[in-house]
C-alpha cells in the first residue's frame, strides 16, 4: 500500500495547463495527505487498542464481556454529543487550530486509560476519550473540501481512511507486542503501556499539525501566487456546485438522513471489526497476544490495498453507486462466513479479510456523497451529522456482540446481526439515493 499522487488529467483541459495542474496536487498531496494519514493510524489506534488491553485488562479488572461492550461504546456516546458542535467550531477558527487542539487533548486522555481500576472510571475516561476526538474525522474531510476538487475526491477520502487499514496492519502487531514484552515493566501491567505509550504520539502529532495545516489556499506560503490562484479555481468550482451552504440546509436535505442511515450501518461493521477481531482469534485457538496481533493485520492488509484500487477506479470511471453498494455487500458476506465459521480459524480469517475488505472500501468511497451536495458551514454541520449518527454503530455494535456473547457464549449471531445491517446500506447505496447522486463528476 504506498501513498502516490495519481497522474489521471482532466480531459477538458490543455495539456500545459493541465500539466501545471497536476504539479500543484502533487505538492498539495505531499503538504497534507501522508501527515493526515498518520494522524488517522494514531487516532484510529487511540481508539481501538482497547479491544487489544481487553486480552489482559479484562481479567486483571474483572470485567465482564458486557462490561467491555458497553465500555468500548461510551466512547461514542461522547463523540455522537460533540461531533457537530467541534466541526461548527472547525468552521469558524480554522482546521490548523481545531486539530491540534483535538490530537493533544485526546491524546493525553487516552494516555489516562492506564489508571483505570473500576467499571466507573472505565466508562468515564473511555467517555472523554470520545468527546475530545470529536470531530476529527469530518474536520480533515471538510478539510479536503477547501483542498481538492470533487473529481479528486474519492481517491483521497479512501486514501486516508486507509489509516484504518494501516492501523489495522501495524497496530496489531504493536498492541501485542507491547502487552507480551513490556508486561511488568516498572510494575506497571502489559495493558497500561500500551494505553501510555500509543497516547503519547498524538499529542507530538498535534504540534506538527499546527506547524504544517493550512486553512485555505490563499494561505499556503509554500505555493507562488499563480499556483494559488489556479488551484483555488479548481476548487471553487465545485463549491459553488454545492447545493447546500448552511447548515439549516443541509438538515432540510432528505440525502443527510439516508447517508446517515447507511454510515450507521457502515460504522457498525467498522466496529464489529476493530472490537472484536483479537478476541474472536482468541476464541478460534490462539492464545498469544503478539501472534494474534500478527493474525489480525492480515485483514487489514488486504483492506489497505483493495481501497486504494477502487478508490482510483471510482475516480477514473466517474462512478459511485456500485463501487460503494457492492463493497457494502462484500461486507455482509464476509461477516456471515466469519459467523458461521467462528470457531475454525481458517475459515474465520477468510471472512474477517472479505468483512475488512468491503466495510473499510466502503467507508472511503461513502465520504464522496456528502462532498457532492454540501459545500461551506453545511459541508461542516452536514458531514459532521452524519458522522455522528454513523458513530452510533460504534455504541451498537460493540455492546451487541458483547452481550450476544454473554448471554450465548458465542459472537455468531451477533455477526450475523451486522451481516444483516451491511445488507441493508447496501440497499440503500444502490437505490436508496437520488439520481443526481449517482451522475458522472
Amino acid at each position: 500500500m504506498s501513498l502516490t499522487a495519481p497522474v489521471e488529467e482532466r480531459s477538458s483541459q490543455s495539456l500545459p495547463h493541465a500539466s501545471a495542474i497536476q504539479q500543484i496536487y502533487a505538492k498539495v498531496f505531499w503538504r497534507f495527505i501522508p501527515l493526515l494519514v498518520i494522524c488517522w493510524v494514531i487516532a484510529y489506534l487511540d481508539r481501538v487498542n482497547i479491544s487489544f488491553a481487553k486480552l489482559q485488562m479484562q481479567s486483571e479488572l474483572g470485567l465482564s464481556d458486557a462490561v467491555y461492550g458497553f465500555g468500548a461504546s461510551v466512547f461514542f456516546i461522547g463523540y455522537f454529543l460533540f461531533e457537530v458542535p467541534s466541526n461548527m467550531v472547525l468552521h469558524r477558527v480554522g482546521a490548523r487550530v481545531w486539530i491540534m487542539r483535538i490530537m493533544v487533548t485526546w491524546g493525553i486522555a487516552s494516555a489516562c486509560m492506564m489508571f483505570i481500576k473500576s467499571e466507573v472510571g472505565f466508562y468515564v475516561i473511555r467517555f472523554l476519550v470520545g468527546s475530545l476526538e470529536a470531530g476529527f474525522v469530518p474536520g480533515v474531510l471538510y478539510f479536503f473540501t477547501k483542498w481538492f476538487p470533487a473529481d479528486r475526491r474519492a481517491r483521497i477520502n479512501t486514501i486516508f481512511m486507509s489509516g484504518i487499514a494501516f492501523c489495522g496492519i501495524i497496530g496489531g502487531p504493536i498492541s501485542g507486542g507491547i502487552m507480551k514484552f513490556a508486561d511488568g515493566g516498572l510494575g506497571l501491567s502489559g495493558w497500561q503501556w500500551l494505553f501510555l505509550l500509543e497516547g503519547i504520539p498524538s499529542v507530538i502529532l498535534g504540534l506538527i499539525v499546527w506547524r504544517y495545516l493550512d486553512d485555505e489556499v490563499k494561505d499556503a506560503t509554500w505555493l507562488t501566487e499563480d499556483e494559488k490562484a489556479m488551484w483555488a479555481s479548481q476548487v471553487a468550482t465545485d463549491a459553488r456546485a454545492a447545493e447546500a451552504h448552511n447548515f439549516a440546509a443541509a438538515l432540510r436535505e432528505p440525502a443527510t438522513y439516508t447517508l446517515s442511515l447507511i454510515y450507521l450501518c457502515l460504522a457498525g461493521g467498522i466496529y464489529g471489526l476493530v472490537f472484536w477481531v483479537p478476541q474472536l482469534i482468541k476464541t478460534a485457538g490462539t492464545q498469544d497476544t503478539f501472534v494474534i496481533g500478527l493474525i489480525s493485520a492480515l485483514p487489514y492488509l488486504v483492506a489497505g490495498i483493495s481501497m486504494i484500487l477502487l478508490g482510483r477506479s471510482s475516480d477514473r470511471r466517474g462512478e459511485r453507486r456500485w463501487h460503494l453498494a457492492l463493497t457494502t455487500l462484500a461486507g455482509g458476506v464476509g461477516y456471515f462466513i466469519s459467523g458461521f465459521y467462528s470457531s475454525h480459524s481458517v475459515a474465520l480469517l477468510v471472512g474477517l479479510i472479505i468483512a475488512a475488505t468491503g466495510i473499510i472500501s466502503a467507508i472511503g468511497l461513502f465520504w464522496v456523497f456528502p462532498q457532492r451536495f454540501l459545500g461551506g458551514a453545511a459541508a461542516a454541520g452536514g458531514i459532521a451529522l452524519i458522522n455522528a449518527v454513523g458513530q452510533l454503530g460504534g455504541i451498537i455494535s460493540p455492546y451487541m456482540v458483547g452481550k450476544v456473547k454473554v448471554l450465548t457464549g458465542s459472537a455468531t449471531l451477533g455477526l450475523y446481526a451486522i451481516a444483516v445491517s451491511c445488507v441493508l446500506a447496501f440497499v440503500l447505496a444502490a437505490w436508496g439515493l437520488p439520481k443526481r447522486f449517482y451522475l458522472r463528476n
